[in-house]
């Protein structure tokens, strides 16, 4: 299969082997004793290493990925033969052999196929011609229990004929495993009569039995793996597009078309020879990634972690280049061979159910149901359907009207149908149609728009049409992100999956089936009905410019406008659009990242949003977004602070805002407090009205006021200094928890490291001073369980190690060491430091920004380092993006000022960048 040159000769020396093998018996050529069989197993570990040692050196020379999973099988070969005739030579010598005393040593299954990884395992069956025999025993044991001792997992069976076929007849992994039988060494008449009997009483007449099974093996296990193909940490192995897959055509294929070898497939015209090109490109970079990753880890590691990925797309030779990095673009490589895959599937079994039609009578094991039912399509004469089916009329409707390409589509749409693999194959051989005039044609992308905005299931047929390859011919800017993995722990897909995931998600939203994650965004559907096309395309837009060296946002706007015009959009709807682009990550990073309780906040994001259309426009956008990333990413505490600003900065823009002044607003705050106080006895409630300052008034709800008053006063009744409280918010997805304790600068700082000790994720903080010298801290945290009794005893728990942290009853240090572990493949990320000291974005209050990589205690060292600048903090907002933090603090001096010296803003941001600097080499020098 491999071009490359082999260089077996260079990999073992098997008759140099065989001779340093028999030196080890001695004069009499006994090979029994423990001492020689020591010997012999340490030699053949020796060989075994050399040999894969050699492999993975020609592995980086020549990058052969098939070539060094044929030369590592060869090895195992070579190993094997000697093994045996050690065995049945020097030590379990038949004096007299019988006629039963005879085995074929076979490769089965995937080393059968003469293809192993480092760490694959050794599947082999030693074949007998009747009932075992003690001498048969004797070898199977003794070259099991050496392989085993060698280190290699090794997947056995022994076997006479008649149970190979019985069984190869009930099982279906036998007869795979059977399918792929190579002889090793032995008796070759034994292997011959094997499979010369397997193709006659096994295999004959049972090809649809075989493909449903594989076929149904296979959705099994992409289910298991992840159905999509565009994971950012794929298994190259067994997921969707990977080796597997590859293999399952072959297996098919050598079943049903009773072939041996792939390249038989072109004469049988399955596949074109520049199809068959591309399933050998294919095999070749998946093997040769599946052998980096196991001579990397030393181990069979098949899924393409994070924190292998560099290493891997060092390896194999890729480099950054503007826009993308060398892993990026190595991830790329990777997603478009995964789909070469899927397109070879697709045009595989469109030849297997041709050929299952013309030859197999009643044929229905294929497709639940099938039955050769054709009748014409309405409106068309180009398009039949075909068992529920959208099919080509013939070979030639692309040719003779590219703008078919795009009918197909619409047709499937509009009536519901699913892809002939026919079509689907001829659309794939036809995308060189696809040009300049058939992208500006009017008709093609009034047809392509419907389908993009359809109300039935948009996301289906662009998904098809991206598979496909004709939605990146027909947008070519939308080419260049298909495949395209962005290098981080946020993001789950490929940046042209997420894509597609986002218009589902917004069609989700129009449907309906969006209220109960984000009922605002539903309810505002109805009324933007004349905006449905620009939302639609605004969504399939909004990072089409990702990978490029300059600003995504900025650069998918000007591909907008440049666009548009040509999908029909007006003038004013491309504008719409384009600004919608341009600023689609606003609302979300100033919902998690700003104080939305700060007026500032509100009217900076109102002075970007100007009109109550956009921002309704804009909050769809950023939920979609924000859920088409992928599962866990979205959650109620960000449903939540994305209704806060929409509704605090409707309210502006409608004009609803109080003219009120700060101290007429706090007055009337505390007036509310004291009325809602009533049942409290007139000192108490005037002694706690007078204990909170305007900024606790003006910033907390009523009712968490009212709840708080009570929590003061029962802990106050038992006369403890320290207490906290717990509640739980279901829908928002958050806990919170509330400190009461003596105030002191490191304060915070304490409670985020207790939290971080806890496995506790804080996303927000409001911290607040009483009159009396004491805090009243409110930590919100993300919710781990569904139940709110198990939520309620977990944030107890929480609570309680605060408690005996801040009353120094524990250590935090120490807990924090033991308790908290960075995620997988965190510490393999390399974010640059960052902190800004702003003033303009709040009247009252200094706005400190800290970016870095995520780790335990990240939020306490960064609080307590702010303390240590003699800041106070008066709010914190902890945004995660998968490996990359950015906590936003507000702050004042210790006299309640700004900070406006620039000098000391440098200071400041000089030490927070050193302290994070520091603690990422301190982690670093400790892993190592």
């Amino acid at each position: 299969m491999s071009k490359i040159p082999l260089k077996l000769d260079e990999l073992i020396d098997s008759a140099a082997l065989r001779v340093e093998l028999s030196a080890l018996t001695g004069a009499n050529g006994d090979g029994s004793s423990v001492a020689v069989r020591s010997k012999a197993l340490q030699l053949l570990k020796e060989r075994i290493a050399s040999g894969r040692k050699v492999a993975e050196a020609m592995l980086m020379d020549d990058g052969g990925g098939i070539a060094c999973a044929e030369r590592l099988s060869h090895v195992m070969d070579e190993v094997i033969r000697c093994l045996y005739d050690f065995a049945v030579t020097h030590v379990y010598r038949a004096k007299n052999p019988s006629t039963a005393e005879r085995m074929a040593i076979v490769a089965v299954g995937g080393y059968g196929r003469g293809t192993l990884a480092p760490g694959s395992d050794i599947d082999l069956l030693f074949l007998l011609p009747y009932k075992q025999t003690p001498w048969g025993e004797q070898i199977v044991e003794y070259m099991l229990y050496m392989l085993w001792d060698m280190g290699l997992k090794v997947g056995h069976a022994t076997r006479n004929l008649e149970e190979c076929l019985r069984l190869s007849r009930e099982d279906i992994t036998i007869r795979t495993a059977v399918l792929e039988a190579r002889y090793l060494w032995g008796e070759q008449r034994l292997y011959d009569e094997l499979i010369l009997r397997f193709d006659r009483e096994v295999v004959k007449d049972t090809g649809s039995e075989f493909v449903q099974a594989k076929l149904a093996e296979r959705d099994v296990r992409h289910t298991k793996a992840g159905e999509t193909r565009y994971l950012v940490e794929p298994n190259v192995k067994d997921g969707k597009g990977g080796l597997r897959d590859l293999q399952t055509l072959f297996w098919i294929a050598k079943y049903f078309y009773r072939v041996r070898t792939g390249r038989e497939l072109i004469e049988k015209g399955v596949f074109t020879q520049t199809e068959y090109n591309q399933f050998l490109k294919a095999d070749d970079f998946l093997w040769a990634v599946r052998c980096h990753m196991h001579f990397l880890t030393g181990k069979a590691e098949e899924r393409l972690h994070f924190d292998i990925q560099r290493d891997i797309a060092e390896r194999l030779g890729y480099t950054s280049q503007p826009g993308l990095s060398g892993v990026e673009r190595f991830m790329k490589h990777y997603f478009l061979v995964a789909k070469d895959v899927g397109d070879l599937t697709r045009i595989f079994c469109a030849a297997l159910e041709e050929e299952q039609a013309k030859h197999v009578p009643g044929f229905n094991r294929l497709i639940a149901g099938f039955s050769r039912r054709r009748r014409k399509l309405a409106g068309t004469s180009d398009f039949i359907v075909d068992n529920h089916r959208i099919n080509i009329a013939n070979d030639q409707v692309f040719e003779h009207d590219p703008v078919n390409m795009i009918r197909l589509f619409w047709f499937a749409d509009k009536h519901g149908l699913e892809y002939h693999p026919d079509a689907l194959k001829l659309l794939t051989r036809s995308l060189s149609l696809v040009d300049r005039n058939l992208r500006r044609n009017p008709e093609a992308n009034r047809l392509f728009m419907d389908v993009l905005t359809s109300d039935r299931d948009p996301e289906l047929n662009l998904r098809r049409m991206n598979e496909a390859g004709m939605l990146g011919r027909l947008i070519p800017d939308f080419g260049k992100i298909v495949a395209m993995m962005q290098f981080s722990m946020y993001h789950h897909y490929t940046v042209d999956e997420h894509l597609l995931q986002c218009i589902k998600v917004l069609s989700e939203i129009e449907h309906g089936d969006g209220e109960k994650i984000h009922p605002l965004s539903h309810s505002l559907m109805p009324g933007l009905k004349k905006q449905r096309e620009v939302l639609y395309v605004t969504v399939l837009l909004h990072d089409i410019a990702k990978g490029r060296p300059e600003d995504h946002s900025e650069a998918g706007a000007k591909i907008a406008r440049r666009i548009c015009p040509h999908m029909g959009l007006s003038p004013a709807d491309t504008e719409t659009v384009a600004w919608l682009i341009e600023n689609h990550l606003v609302m979300s990073m100033t919902a998690q990242t700003r104080d939305l309780n700060d007026r500032k906040t509100i009217g900076d994001f109102a002075d970007i949003v100007q009109s109550v259309e956009r921002l309704k426009l804009l909050l769809v956008l950023t939920v979609c977004d924000i859920r088409g990333v992928g599962p866990g990413v979205w959650n109620g505490w960000k449903g939540q602070l994305l209704r806060t600003l929409y509704y605090e900065t409707e309210l502006l823009l409608t004009g609803g805002f109080s003219d009120m002044t700060r101290a007429e607003r706090a007055m009337a705050a505390r007036a509310r407090l004291s009325e809602s106080l009533a049942a409290w006895p007139e000192k108490a409630r005037k002694d706690y009205v007078k204990l909170h300052y305007d900024n606790y008034l003006l910033t907390v709800d009523l009712a968490d006021q009212v709840r708080h008053a009570d929590f003061i006063r029962n802990v106050d009744e038992t006369g403890k200094r320290l207490a906290t409280m717990v509640r739980t918010h279901e829908f928002e997805a958050v806990t919170e928890i509330t400190v009461l304790a003596q105030d002191h600068p490191r304060l915070l700082s304490v409670i985020a490291g207790a939290c971080a000790a806890s496995g506790a994720n804080i996303v927000d903080a409001q911290i607040f001073t009483t009159a009396d010298g004491r805090a009243l801290d409110t930590i919100l945290i993300s919710r781990e369980f569904d139940r709110d009794e198990d939520e309620r005893r977990r944030a107890e728990r929480v609570g309680k190690l605060i408690e005996d942290v801040l009353s120094g009853k524990s250590w935090l240090p120490e807990i924090i060491a033991k308790r908290s572990k960075p995620k997988r493949g965190q510490k393999i990320f390399r974010i640059q430091s960052r902190a800004e000291v702003r003033n303009s974005l709040s009247n009252r209050f200094s706005v400190v920004e800290v970016e870095g990589l995520d780790r335990p205690g990240f939020l306490s060292e960064i609080t307590g380092a702010l303390s240590d600048l003699s800041l106070d903090i008066a709010s914190a907002h902890i945004t995660t993006f998968g490996e990359k933090v950015i906590d936003t603090f507000y702050v004042t001096d210790l006299t309640g000022q700004k900070i406006d010296n620039p000098t000391r803003m440098e200071n400041i941001k000089a030490r927070l960048v050193a302290k994070l600097d520091g603690a990422v080499e301190a982690e670093k020098a400790a892993a190592e």
